[in-house]
Formats: structure tokens, sequence, C-alpha cells
């Protein structure tokens, strides 16, 4: 609630910033609503109909207002479709990956010594892993599926929590406040807790929103080569991936998803 009325608040004092936050519910309420204001199955098609161009160029028609894809799939239902699986892996992935880094900064940055040199070597390790490679070899373990993205993006962006939290942990641990709560006799939980979390939490809450445009694009990209979100289930990269044989001759089909994809993290960027 609090982020949200400074959203509001720098929306008021801000008027461009009204564009981008009109986006971003307009992408989000159509993922709630895919199910209603799909005008197709995302899923099903023709092939009668297949690679028909959008409604603005010539032999394009009304049914499909942003064509269809090879196998006569309506574009437009893929794409509202396609933006609750981009969605809920970015939701999902920078919850787990923001719990998982909060609780690990918290504590490298207040028991310190072994502690911290263990959690950030891990964390060390994990950053030189290259995302895609990691997703191919995930990907042929254990095959394509929503788990699986959302377990490599985690695995892949935790360590930005874990680093930024612990960094402000080891300015906040030495502050008066947390020496008094010691000597009043708390507990480190409850110095943790009530004392250390509050005063680094918005800095969680910032980072986690700059991660938003780089999950769906890392969600994209796994899509687009095959490891993501397995067929025929529609996602925004391999919409884009569906449509690259066709580029020259049936653009749309590549590009609308791709532009959807900009936006969106275009506009996440800007709030």
């Amino acid at each position: 609630l609090q982020l949200v009325g400074r959203l509001l608040s720098g929306v008021r004092h801000e008027p461009g910033l009204a564009i981008p936050c009109g986006l971003l519910l307009l992408a989000v309420m159509t993922a709630l609503l895919a199910p209603v204001i799909s005008p197709y199955s995302p899923t099903e098609g023709s092939l009668l109909k297949s690679l028909q161009p959008p409604v603005w160029q010539d032999g394009g028609s009304m049914d499909h207002i942003l064509g269809t894809d090879f196998q006569g799939r309506d574009v437009l239902s893929r794409l509202i479709h396609g933006s609750r699986v981009s969605l809920a892996v970015a939701a999902v992935s920078i919850f787990v990956a923001g719990f998982m880094g909060l609780v690990l900064g918290l504590m490298a940055g207040y028991f310190g010594k072994a502690v911290d040199a263990l959690i950030m070597r891990i964390a060390d390790m994990f950053f030189a892993l290259p995302m895609i490679l990691f997703g191919l070899l995930f990907a042929m373990t254990l095959g394509p599926s929503f788990r699986n993205v959302i377990i490599v993006i985690v695995l892949t962006i935790w360590g930005r929590f874990a680093r930024q939290v612990r960094g402000e942990v080891l300015s906040v641990r030495e502050r008066d406040f947390v020496a008094l709560a010691r000597v009043a006799g708390a507990s480190n939980r409850r110095i943790l807790i009530t004392h250390i979390l509050p005063n680094v939490a918005n800095s969680v809450i910032v980072l986690a929103t700059w991660q938003v445009g780089l999950v769906i694009l890392m969600e994209a990209s796994l899509s687009f080569l095959g490891v993501g979100i397995p067929p025929p289930t529609p996602s925004w990269g391999s919409m884009v991936a569906d449509g690259r044989l066709w580029i020259a001759s049936a653009w749309w089909v590549s590009v609308i998803p791709g532009l959807a994809i900009l936006v969106t993290i275009l506009a996440m960027n800007m709030v």
C-alpha cells in the first residue's frame, strides 16, 4: 500500500509517468482477464487461416485484428494469454529470488566472517554462470517447463538481492539503535526482524522493480531458444521464436510480441 501511495504521488508530481503506469496497468489487467477478453483459443487454429495479415494490411480481417500465425492461431489471443505467462514468471521469480536473497543477505551482513564469506562466494559462483547456458543444461536434464524457468531465473538473480541487502546491513548493524537492542538483551532474530529488516526493505523493493524488465527478457530469451515455456502454451518469447522463419513475409508473428516485450520493459524501467 505504501508503494502504491508513493506511485500515485509520483504520477501527480510527474504527469509523464501516467503513460507508463497506464501501460503497466493494461498489461496486468490483460493478464488477469485473459480468459474473458481473449477472442479465440490461444492454442487452437485453422490451417485455412494461416499467416493472415493484420487488419490494416491488404488481406487482413476484423476477425483477426493482429493477424494469425503459421498454424492459423489468432495472434491477439496468443498475445493476451502470453502476457499471463510472462508476468507470472516475473512475479514468482522476483518474489522467490527476493526472499531468498533477503534472508541470505541479512545473515551474511549481520553475522559476517565465515557466514558472510560462504554466502558471498556462493553468490559469486552463480553470478559467473551464463544464464542461457545454465538454462540449456537445465532444460536438457529436466525438460522445459514453467517450474524450471522459475528455478533458472531465481538461481541467476538471487545474488543481486543478497549483495544489496548485505551492503545495507553492514552499515545498519553498526548504528546505535542496534547496539542498544543488544544491550537490552534482544536476540539476533529479533534484532534482524525488528530493527534491521525495516531499514533495508525499501532498497529491496526498488531492486525488485528494476528486475522485472530483466526477468521478462530472460524468460523471453529462454522461450525463444526453446528451453522455456513448452508449446503450445504461448509466451511472448516463444511467439517471437515461432515467427522467425517468416519474418520477411509475415513480420507480425514476431514483431508484435517483440513490441509487447519492449513496451512493458520500457514502461517498468520508467516507473
